[in-house]
């Protein structure tokens, strides 16, 4: 049972992960769609969207990485968080963004979906040393500091 569990939970990661930078990539490819979303009190939304792609798809490719997932797990918590005026500037403007279905009511519901997502990437900060491929760093990292202390 513990097994199947983190079997699923390391699919989720792969998913979260692939998530992330894909749509990290896309404010790349199709920024002028995401500084539409920008809330007009800050400043440089280019810029601000090219930094968010950025971090979307560094978590993105941390989470996949053990050890370093946890770190990148909370950077992504950040994201999420830093992210959310975009959101609800987008709500409040009925903003539209190409791909994605035209309706107020469906900006206003898809506020409260950060909260999962949050959890999910919390999820990730849990329990390093349990983590898929961590037992083999770890032994390399004892491995290498035994060799060390023979010098």
């Amino acid at each position: 049972m513990a097994h199947q569990k983190n079997t699923r939970k390391e699919i989720l990661r792969v998913v979260l992960a692939a998530s992330l930078t894909i749509v990290g990539v896309t404010h790349f490819t199709h920024t002028e769609q995401f500084v539409k979303i920008m809330p007009p009190q800050l400043p440089n939304p280019v810029a601000l969207v090219y930094i968010s792609g950025f971090f979307e798809i560094l978590g993105g490719i941390g989470l996949l990485i053990p050890l370093v997932s946890v770190l990148a797990a909370w950077g992504i918590i950040a994201l999420f968080i830093a992210v959310f005026p975009a959101n609800i500037n987008q709500a409040i403007n009925s903003i539209p963004i190409d791909g994605i279905p035209d309706h107020q009511l469906l900006y206003w519901f898809r506020l409260p979906f950060q909260i999962p997502l949050i959890v999910w990437a919390w999820w990730y900060t849990k329990k390093a040393e349990l983590q898929l491929g961590a037992d083999e760093i770890i032994a390399q990292a004892a491995q290498n500091r035994t060799s060390s202390k023979g010098l």
